[in-house]
């Protein structure tokens, strides 16, 4: 199954950069296939795109992001995507 993952940041940059980089690695080093990923170019946020066996298994990959971990979204969506 195919997820979008959309994420919103708070406004708090120098929080947001301190802890971007755990946020690049725990995705990147989750290997998942199909995985795609980056921040909007205004750095409000960002899209992941990634491939999951279950709807409960991306909420618990998106529940381990460090910018959940720490707080730092303002909103955020996980949809399965039909692509």
């Amino acid at each position: 199954m195919r997820f979008a993952y959309f994420y919103f940041m708070i406004d708090d940059p120098d929080r947001v950069r301190g802890v971007a980089p755990d946020h690049a690695a725990y995705w990147l080093d989750l290997h998942l296939d199909g995985y795609q990923g980056g921040p909007f170019a205004d750095r409000s946020g960002g899209l992941i795109v990634f491939t999951a066996g279950s709807v409960d298994h991306a909420e618990q990959l998106v529940a381990e992001d460090p910018f959940v971990r720490h707080g730092l979204l303002e909103d955020r969506w996980v949809k399965q995507w039909a692509a």
